[in-house]
């Protein structure tokens, strides 16, 4: 087969179905051969039938579908949906926007939005939909961590941060004195910076020699017993420690006021010694009557503790109170 100038027609007799130019690659083909002008001539586009203008128009006029209208119908249906997807799209926002502005104008009250009290007439504005929050401030959270409270013994620790005033009327408040029920008579009290004045055996020295600061006593009676209670301060709680592991003898017994002398030599008392920060609390009780203590002298022993565990109270609640002053005070700066 041929398909160049003087190349013979496609088919020929006894083709099937009788065609004389036999069936083409589109179906039933029109005539190339005498019939047609240019059958022979050469080909302007080249030796292609199928690239030459003239054929190819008249082959696609009566057995081929026109491709272009077809592209152009499928491209107006595509135009048609999508400007279609864009009106429907559109429709619906506007729908959508027009209930909820029905929905606003309905909750009005009288003409009146419940929450502003504009006219339904009227748009709120944006202050009135969202709180105004420029004003609002958020969550403080501290710096940096709060300092802890201070220890109340270091304010008994040491003179140079116990400032706040004692005495023998601030250490032993009022005329009586009750623990446990049992109320005591307060008696004579004193002050003195000559620390071994007020003690009795090598107790004054050690007093001394550890520079006590002043010794306070004061004296309470029940019931024929008599205690007398005396507290030596030193600078630092050291000290204090020091004089408290080194006490012999006892603090002298202090009388007046309707109490006699009691617990001098040769008489037996009972004697204590304690210490809290730098305070040294000492005891001495016995019967006013001037005989020896026993062990099974009771009310003796009660007595004792029972002024001993109050001067504790006294001086711990001293610590409590300035550490609580220190605590509130404002920060110097």
């Amino acid at each position: 087969m041929s398909f160049g100038q003087g190349g013979p027609s496609w088919g020929g007799p006894g083709s099937p179905g009788d065609d004389p130019y036999g069936p083409g690659p589109y179906g039933r083909q029109t005539p190339y051969g005498p019939q047609d002008p240019s059958y022979g001539q050469q080909d302007p586009y080249g030796q292609d039938p199928f690239t030459s203008r003239d054929t190819y128009e008249s082959r696609d006029a009566h057995n081929t579908p026109d491709w272009a209208a077809m592209a152009d119908a499928t491209a107006q249906r595509t135009r048609r949906k999508r400007w279609m997807l864009i009106g429907g799209g559109a429709l619906a926002t506007v729908t959508v926007a027009a209930i909820v502005a029905t929905a606003v104008v309905s909750t009005n009250d009288n003409g009146k939005n419940q929450a502003t009290g504009a006219s339904g007439s009227e748009l709120p504005t944006a202050g009135e939909i969202l709180p105004d929050e420029s004003g609002a401030s958020g969550p403080a959270f501290p710096s940096a961590d709060p300092l802890p409270p201070p220890d109340p013994k270091d304010f008994v620790s040491s003179a140079d941060k116990d400032r706040a005033p004692i005495g023998a009327d601030t250490l032993y408040p009022g005329r009586k004195l009750t623990m446990g029920g049992r109320t005591y008579e307060k008696g004579p009290t004193t002050t003195t910076t000559n620390c071994a004045a007020a003690a009795q055996g090598s107790l004054g020295s050690i007093l001394a020699a550890n520079s006590c600061d002043e010794v306070i006593r004061a004296t309470y009676s029940k019931d024929g017993v008599a205690v007398t209670v005396g507290v030596a301060l030193f600078p630092q709680e050291a000290q204090a420690l020091k004089a408290k592991d080194q006490a012999n003898g006892g603090i002298a017994s202090l009388s007046g006021e309707d109490v006699p002398t009691f617990c001098r030599a040769p008489s037996v008392c009972r004697k204590t010694t304690n210490s809290y920060g730098r305070y040294v609390y000492f005891t001495v009780a016995g019967w006013t009557s001037g005989r020896n203590v026993t062990t099974s002298d009771k009310p003796v022993f009660t007595a004792g503790d029972d002024i001993a565990e109050f001067t504790f109270r006294q001086i711990v609640a001293r610590g409590k109170a300035q550490a609580s002053a220190a605590a509130t005070a404002p920060v110097s700066r």
